[in-house]
């Protein structure tokens, strides 16, 4: 999943959020560097991202996109994740609530700037500028991240196939959402509530 789902599923605890937002940033043994906390955090990414990869629905979700995209579906299938969890009226009951939660997001980040990676960093501003993560509730800023992740890649050209692809089987996308999202908050509350034991 991408920046909203693993924001929202650090269940408003700021240390644990800023983990989960840098996790991707940070490689191997330095997540020893920051303070437990933010480990947890750390880790909490990690087995949300291995709880994604290896679930019925996100294989089906991805095969809608495998074919043209290969190794790059399930990148494609992070971000139509967030877009369905912005406009899921059980975790968001509007489109306001929706940007509260973004606004206090941001603001607990940047409390914490201190210990962003370099990379994290650079890209923040434009998270919050943009508000990616209420914009996530529009199909066009989903057109928008699909350009985006074409743009870091190494091999892509093209994501118009992509958009394509997420219009047309919109319904059958949403199913793999409302399959895969109840599940991974459950098991994410658990593997939370284990690692803050430790």
């Amino acid at each position: 999943m991408n920046y909203l789902a693993h924001a929202y599923l650090s269940f408003q605890q700021p240390d644990i959020l800023l983990g989960n937002m840098i996790s991707d940033y940070i490689k191997g043994k330095k997540q020893f560097d920051y303070p437990p906390p933010v480990q947890r955090g750390i880790r909490l990414h990690r087995m949300i991202d291995n709880f994604t990869d290896t679930h019925e629905a996100t294989r089906e979700l991805k095969s809608f996109f495998r074919p043209a995209y290969r190794l790059y579906a399930g990148a494609f299938a992070d971000i139509v994740y967030d877009h369905f969890l912005a406009i899921d009226t059980g975790e968001f009951e509007s489109s306001e609530a929706l940007h509260r939660f973004a606004l206090q997001t941001y603001r607990q980040l940047e409390e914490r700037t201190a210990l962003f990676p370099p990379p994290f960093a650079k890209m923040f501003p434009y998270m919050k500028e943009y508000d990616w993560l209420s914009n996530y509730g529009h199909t066009g800023a989903i057109e928008k991240s699909f350009n985006g992740l074409v743009r870091r890649s190494a091999y892509l050209t093209e994501s118009n196939i992509a958009f394509d692809i997420f219009t047309r089987h919109y319904e059958n996308m949403q199913q793999c959402y409302a399959a895969f999202f109840p599940e991974v908050k459950k098991s994410t509350e658990y593997q939370l509530a284990m690692l803050l034991k430790m």
